[in-house]
């Protein structure tokens, strides 16, 4: 597969944004993509699409897809992960009417080769290894979907299997958006960069709130045997905060699910009929200058200890892509830059 480079640099424009902040990321996208985004409001008035998102576990699926609300349309859009509908209906099994109200509509709605008894028990005895009916899916989106007034979807994490590609292809009629346009976002991420975002992760253990001592850390960093992050969150209370058990592992523990995400991104790409836009999350450090802005790259930050001060440096961060090419991961803007630079292609506006 060949995912394009995107260049998003522009020539003369001397601006520098912080896109953590989102007033300033607002700015980025006015700049960079204004006009685009006002054809694709305009569009989403009377019209919608559907998204299927295929990308590695991690890749950032769900972060894309939601700034891309952010930006354009957060009232027009919804991000459906197949993984919080299936979560959500095994909390409804647990209260007695919910359940009730699940298993009338599923008699209504529901048609596979197993009965809805045997589907609910293969969610509620199912394993991350085991995908359940690919039929009970479609209707459990369905459900999901019945509950909104209708909007243009993404669609994160169907399909998941290789034989789940051909319902895809059909998703828009299952649901009775007929008349929607569909196509597949592509994502390529360097298994490296996966690998970074979970070895460094770090998760506050009284909020819960999830950093990156790489990659984002927190305003206040620690040192007792090596460096630590120190939980901010204004309603939290200053917390040490810890890796998750086995995320020293990095991708290890997920290397069958990322060789299968990768097979099922290939297989997508070979399609005909649907378009696909395809996103990339790096570009090779001798074409950096050339296409993105330095504010656009990923910073990586180290820290180096004097007495009792604590120093933060901060520097793009390189990596080997899945090439062995030297490498610049992206902030998720330029990504979605380049993402809604596509779909106005894609939809003709």
């Amino acid at each position: 597969m060949n995912f394009p480079l995107s260049k998003t640099k522009m020539e003369g424009v001397e601006n520098k944004f912080d896109l953590t902040n989102p007033e300033q990321r607002k700015k980025y996208f006015d700049l960079k993509v204004g006009k685009e985004i006002e054809k694709l409001r305009d569009y989403l008035e009377n019209n919608s699409f559907i998204i299927h998102l295929l990308g590695k576990k991690n890749s950032g699926k769900g972060t894309y897809s939601k700034m891309f609300s952010e930006v354009v349309a957060p009232d027009k859009l919804a991000h459906i992960s197949i993984g919080d509908v299936v979560r959500k209906v095994h909390e409804d099994i647990e209260d007695d009417n919910k359940k009730k109200e699940l298993i009338d509509w599923l008699k209504k709605n529901y048609r596979g080769y197993i009965s809805i008894e045997e589907a609910i028990n293969s969610l509620l005895n199912r394993s991350t290894k085991t995908l359940m009916p690919t039929e009970f899916i479609l209707a459990l989106v369905q459900r999901e979907i019945s509950k909104m007034p209708k909007k243009s979807l993404f669609i994160d994490g169907f399909p998941r299997d290789l034989d789940q590609i051909s319902y895809s292809l059909f998703f828009r009629n299952l649901i009775d958006y007929r008349e929607d346009p569909d196509f597949f976002v592509l994502i390529d991420v360097p298994k490296n960069v996966i690998n970074e975002r979970i070895k460094w992760r770090r998760i506050c253990p009284i909020c819960h709130t999830s950093r990156n001592l790489k990659l984002l850390p927190t305003s206040k960093i620690g040192y007792e045997d090596g460096f630590y992050l120190i939980c901010d969150n204004p309603e939290c209370r200053g917390e040490k905060m810890e890796a998750k058990e086995g995320d020293e592992l990095g991708i290890g523990p997920i290397k069958e699910r990322l060789e299968k995400d990768d097979n099922l991104i290939k297989k997508a790409f070979s399609l005909h009929g649907i378009p696909k836009i395809l996103l990339r999350n790096s570009v090779p450090v001798e074409k950096a200058n050339e296409l993105l802005d330095d504010y656009e790259i990923t910073p990586e930050y180290v820290f180096e200890r004097k007495k009792d001060k604590i120093k933060v440096i901060e520097k793009p961060w390189q990596v080997l892509d899945d090439e062995g090419v030297p490498s610049y991961s992206l902030m998720p803007p330029p990504v979605v830059v380049s993402m809604i630079r596509q779909i106005v292609d894609v939809l003709n506006l």
